[in-house]
Formats: structure tokens, sequence, C-alpha cells
């Protein structure tokens, strides 16, 4: 998938009809969107030659299916453009959204890479804001494993240059991948259990993985999370901010914006308000402060991998 060219003008006229629409974004499930026997691609063509893989997994349960609309009404057209103005020159999108693997219709979710503002667009709108969950955790780990087994990047064949996936969460992970919610919702047949550090390390072969936490996460899930990615986890100030902390990581990893006060300049001039800044800027300085050490990548070095072990301290066990 991936064909067709980005057109910002074309995007923001896309949002803004969808913004002053009553109607939601979607609210059924959409057979094309199911991960069951599936796989998904982001290819090089002739109008792409070099193309990058982003993929956003949205938990859609409860308050954090506010960022899908967010995304679809406001700020994906901007996160586009930060990743154009980095040097990302051909980017292809992929949305997945994920519930609860045992009480939800559609705990998984995934759509295509695309590169156009319409089909990139029209991904987001089919997915099915559930809103379910059952207070307990989702199935992020499904994501993740679909992410690492079930997609082929030509940028890491070709180039050896990683992706980058951006995971919203409220929730600590489960601390293994189900092998029957595997059978069940992707088709895979793992003989056991796989624990999610082993996971990680495999979705680390083919992603630059990160992940956004809404605020209100509790202590516990800040230190559940951060035991598995260190500085890579990022603490939302509102859940409207995913986008803007995302187009952060890639402007600051992609070497566009030298530090964040670079980047929240290019926000203010993009048209964000000073408040609506300083949340995105407070979400990513922990993380830009540890670029280049502790397992985080310098700028245009997206082919290191994490150490096994205790990532939060950058200590191998």
């Amino acid at each position: 998938m991936g064909y067709g060219a980005y057109s910002h003008e074309a995007h923001v006229a896309l949002t803004s009809a969808r913004a002053a629409s009553s109607e939601p974004v979607v609210a059924l499930v959409d057979p094309r969107l199911s991960p069951l026997n599936a796989a998904r691609e982001c290819r090089d063509s002739d109008e792409h030659p070099e193309s990058l893989g982003v993929a956003f997994v949205l938990d859609v349960s409860g308050s954090m299916g506010r960022i899908p609309h967010v995304l679809a009404t406001r700020t994906l057209p901007t996160f586009m453009r930060v990743l154009l103005d980095a040097g990302v020159a051909h980017p292809q999108l992929m949305f997945m959204a994920v519930g609860h693997a045992i009480v939800d219709h559609a705990p998984l979710q995934v759509g295509q890479f695309e590169s156009s503002a319409a089909l990139i667009d029209d991904w987001l709108c089919r997915l099915w804001l559930e809103g379910g969950g059952a207070g307990q955790h989702e199935a992020y780990e499904l994501a993740m494993y679909f992410a690492a087994r079930r997609v082929h990047l030509d940028s890491v064949a070709k180039r050896g240059r990683r992706g980058y996936l951006f995971l919203t969460a409220d929730t600590s992970p489960n601390p293994a991948v189900s092998a029957e919610q595997v059978r069940r919702l992707i088709g895979d047949a793992p003989p056991a259990d796989l624990p999610i550090r082993d996971l990680l390390d495999e979705l680390q072969r083919t992603f630059e993985p990160f992940v956004m936490l809404a605020p209100g996460s509790s202590p516990r899930t800040h230190r559940a999370w951060r035991d598995l990615l260190g500085d890579r986890v990022l603490g939302l100030r509102h859940v409207d901010d995913a986008a803007m902390v995302a187009a952060g990581v890639v402007a600051l990893l992609e070497g566009s914006a030298r530090d964040v006060g670079v980047f929240a300049d290019r926000l203010v001039a993009g048209g964000l308000t000073r408040a609506d800044v300083a949340r995105v800027v407070g979400a990513l300085v922990p993380f830009a402060a540890g670029i280049g050490k502790d397992g985080v990548p310098t700028p245009r070095s997206t082919t290191a991998r994490l150490p096994r072990g205790d990532r939060a301290s950058g200590h191998a066990r």
C-alpha cells in the first residue's frame, strides 16, 4: 500500500469539513480492519522510493477514544506537515485500534499504510471507537505482536531504517502475549505465551516504539511502561496532544529540530497557542534529555536496539 501523493491543503480541507459535521467518526466494525490472517506492507514505489512507516496504535476504550476523534478532525495534518519538514519525504501512516481482548467485540483493528491525505483519513475514520474495556489492561501487546510479525517495511529490508510506532495507553502492559488470543484474533499458532520483553525485542527489529500515556495514568502504570521502554514513555498533559508529541519525537530524531525549543517555535509559528505548546514541550522534555543515552537513538540513528533487561536505566541484566 502507500500510493498517492500527500497534500497538506487537501488534508486540512478534509478534517475541517469533518469537524463541522455532527456525525461520529465511525460506529461499527469494518471487516477490512480485521487482523485475522492479515498482513500489512509499507513498500517503496516509483512515487515513494524511500518509504518510512509510521504506525499509530490507538487505545479506543473509555476516555482514550477521544484521541482518534481529535486526530480525524484537527491535528493529523499538522503531524504530517511536521514529518515532511523533518525530512521524512515519503511517510506512510497506518492506524491500529486496541481494546480489551476478552470483553470487547473488536479488541484489535488494523488499517493499511497509506500516503495520500484522502486514504490516510479514510482508514482512520474506519476505526470503531468501541469505548469498551473492563477497567483492566487493554490488549496493547496484540498490536505490538501484529506489528512485529505481520508488518513488512521496505525501509528496514532495504535501508536498515526502522519505522516509528506510537502507542496511546492508560493502563499497564500485560506481562505476556496470550497464545490463545493470538490464535483467535490473528491466526498464528504460537506454542506458548510470549513474554512482553521478548516481544519488545522482536518489535524493535522493525520499529522505534514509543508509548504515550494519558493524563491521570497511575504511577504504577508509568513505572510498568518505563521498566520496558525507559524514556520512550511520554506522559501526555492532555489527550489532544498525542499527534503533536509524536511529531516532536520524529522532528528530534530525524534531526530537523535540534532541541525542543526549536520545535516549540515551529508549533507557535504553525498556529498552536502557547498553552498548547507548553503542554507538548512538557511531555517531550524527559525524552529529549535522554536522546543518545540509555538506548534512546541519536538523531537519524534509527537502527540501534535497546538492550535487554532494565530499559529504564539502560543497564542490561
